[in-house]
């Protein structure tokens, strides 16, 4: 596994559940696009104009969510971080009611449950919100999940010893190697073989003869099977990805951590906000994400240009926004300032396919990884899983429905 965001991570999960040894290597774990997210599993509320073809993949990781946080809850005490607490559509005045109000027909063209609220329904749902707020809608199936608290218990369930009761057919715990991988070959069939580190081929005979994969260390390491989910660093891996190059751009998000002043409490009170708030300000948008901790992450800056340390005027207006929807904004306390860069594809959606049988690309999530991490996992096992071995029938199945968003992912898509 190549690469340890939140996408890796789960899929390193998914590959040790169906048998696979599997070891991990990445400079460092979930620091990058996973470190700074807000984990809003929200595929109504994200829904913007001209993505039909996102709305199904979004909506159908959305629904495997439960079962992939039930599994790996059962293997480890350590909390997911998720939380059901709905979201609020809100329209801080006039001109951002009717672009939102647009955006809630379309939504509800779809399917989705989307629900009008009366001004004295919404101050009696959160109280705190600005007076003057000209209007909200209500999505109780958006929630959120905390990234930071998952991949702490995805991890502790790579670690950790599985009960061979539940969990039957799971591999060995997994292996860390601390590094940047700088090329992925084609390996010999003898320098894969009995290789100890390698992926293990669990369903003999019909391994392959494997990938070499070499670390900035300039050591070349023998594997079975590779998955690639490196994010923006695709493009810099030597070998087999130079075969298919991606179109991938950073996009650059600017995300606050705030912490509510006990101060601003009443008796018996955590948080001075309920549900999670998307809002449009002035026309632009904004996000509330509260924790159950009584912290608050504020972001949905984009930006495309060539500063990659936190820009000041998206700073400024986040800031400017989330008060205008939340006055007690300004009594809190700034904790945190991240600034990651996400990888971007044309069409905002992911790529994930098969360079080779046995090797696996996983990249493109851009704003939308953590929602498109169970699917993306469950899909990239899968897909390894298919190519690794002629053993009949696979351990992870592809239905109908996997096979036709896996073309809507396809890694040739934007090439004539």
């Amino acid at each position: 596994m190549i690469g340890a965001g939140v996408v890796g991570l789960l899929t390193a999960w998914q590959l040790r559940l169906a048998g696979h040894h599997v070891t991990v290597i990445a400079p460092d774990i979930a620091q990058d696009a996973s470190y700074a997210a807000a984990g809003m599993l929200a595929p109504i509320s994200e829904v913007q104009y001209g993505q039909d073809e996102l709305w199904p993949i979004m909506t159908a990781s959305r629904a495997e969510y439960p079962q992939l946080l039930a599994t790996v809850s059962r293997s480890t005490e350590v909390p997911t971080g998720y939380r059901e607490n709905g979201t609020l559509l809100i329209a801080a005045d006039r001109s951002d009611r009717d672009a939102v109000s647009e955006l809630a027909v379309l939504q509800r063209e779809h399917g989705m449950e989307v629900t009008a609220l009366t001004s004295s329904t919404l101050r009696r749902r959160e109280p705190a919100l600005a007076p003057g707020i000209s209007k909200g809608w209500d999505v109780p199936s958006d929630h959120q999940i905390d990234p930071r608290q998952l991949v702490a218990a995805v991890r502790a369930a790579l670690d950790g010893e599985l009960d061979p009761q539940d969990f039957p057919d799971a591999g060995k715990p997994a292996q860390w190697l601390t590094a940047s991988v700088t090329a992925v070959e084609e390996a010999a069939a003898e320098e894969a073989a009995g290789e100890e580190t390698a992926v293990e081929a669990a369903r003999q005979p019909g391994h392959l003869p494997g990938f070499t994969v070499t670390t900035d260390d300039d050591v070349a390491r023998p594997f079975s099977a590779v998955v690639l989910v490196p994010g923006l660093g695709y493009s810099a891996i030597r070998g087999l990805p130079e075969t298919c190059p991606l179109d991938l751009r950073p996009i650059h998000g600017d995300v606050l951590r705030l912490r509510v002043n006990p101060a601003q409490l009443m008796p018996g009170e955590t948080h001075i906000l309920d549900a999670t708030v998307r809002a449009k300000v002035n026309g632009r948008s904004v996000y509330l994400v509260p924790r159950a901790d009584g912290g608050l992450v504020i972001g949905a800056s984009s930006r495309e240009d060539s500063l990659t340390g936190t820009h000041a005027g998206s700073v400024q207006e986040l800031l400017s926004d989330a008060v205008a929807v939340l006055p007690g904004v300004k009594d809190m306390e700034l904790t945190e300032i991240t600034t990651r860069a996400r990888p971007g594809t044309p069409d905002e959606r992911p790529y994930l396919g098969a360079l080779r049988p046995g090797l696996v690309v996983s990249t493109g999530y851009s704003r939308h990884g953590i929602l498109l991490a169970p699917l993306a996992a469950r899909l990239g096992a899968a897909l390894l899983d298919h190519t690794f071995t002629d053993a009949s029938p696979p351990a992870v199945p592809l239905s109908a429905a996997d096979e036709q968003l896996l073309a809507s992912m396809s890694l040739t898509r934007h090439r004539s």
